[in-house]
């Protein structure tokens, strides 16, 4: 059975804990990404964590009918001899038909069907939309935990104004990709990857109320580095909220603050 050509089917939007007991139930199995909205993880990041990905055209699949996505799509295009998706996965125009419609149809062409339950964490089931509360609560820990990951983004480093620099906390500058899910404004505990080496670092998201911008910007400054990161692709990786976003009256105030933070990060 394990010989036989294998495709994960479902959203897979951040590909977390309950996706993944999906895309493990076979080896090497494509991952058919149905609708293809990232708002947790990346498409680009998806891509390198999964390079056996497939990414539908949603507008297309989204009105076909059964048979026409069965025949079409799973077996034509695909080539399925065996399929694996959630218990509440849906397709066709209207989302007429289940995941048992699917096995019922498959299976009377030779296709074998998995249906994987739901996950549950904190007697939940783990959901997209669950872990997108989450973030956007400031919740990343809870997030973390049902994605098996930390909730992570990358982007071009930008300039800035330069005032951390001058106070001893040079750095990173970034706006969040588009279409990611924007988590709640406030420091951050968070890790940075630079040239494949992991750094210890607290990120601000939000608006700086004291010196505030006109699109959230996320500023990260990294432990025990030094380098020109101008231009480049930067990835960072949220662990912990640490506090909200903070009106300074001076310069000063606000570097008492950063020494705080990172005291209590080392």
């Amino acid at each position: 059975m394990n010989s036989r050509k294998a495709v994960a089917l479902g959203d897979f939007d951040g590909m977390h804990l309950a996706h993944k007991t999906v895309v493990t139930g076979a080896e090497n199995a494509i991952i058919y990404c149905v609708n293809n909205s990232f708002s947790l993880l990346q498409k680009s990041i998806f891509e390198e964590r999964y390079p056996n990905a497939v990414f539908a055209d949603f507008n297309r699949i989204k009105h076909m009918s059964a048979d026409e996505f069965v025949n079409g799509i799973l077996i034509g295009e695909l080539g399925a001899k065996m399929l694996l998706c959630g218990y509440n996965f849906r397709f066709g125009k209207g989302a007429k038909w289940s995941a048992f419609d699917l096995r019922k149809m498959l299976e009377e062409r030779d296709v074998w069907v998995r249906i994987l339950e739901h996950q549950d964490f904190e007697g939940e089931p783990i959901s997209s939309s669950r872990i997108r509360t989450c973030v956007a609560e400031g919740k990343i820990e809870k997030a973390n935990q049902m994605l098996g990951y930390s909730f992570t983004f990358e982007s071009e480093v930008e300039h800035g104004d330069m005032r951390g620099r001058s106070i001893g906390f040079p750095t990173v500058n970034q706006h969040l990709p588009a279409g990611l899910v924007q988590p709640k404004f406030g420091v951050y505990k968070s890790s940075v990857i630079v040239n494949g080496k992991r750094y210890s670092a607290f990120t601000n998201i939000g608006i700086r109320p004291s010196w505030q911008v006109d699109v959230p910007i996320c500023e990260t400054h990294i432990f025990d580095f030094s380098g020109d990161l101008y231009g480049r692709t930067v990835r960072v990786e949220l662990e912990k909220y640490l506090r909200g976003e903070k009106h300074f009256s001076s310069v000063d105030e606000l570097k008492e603050q950063l020494l705080y933070d990172k005291g209590s990060l080392i």
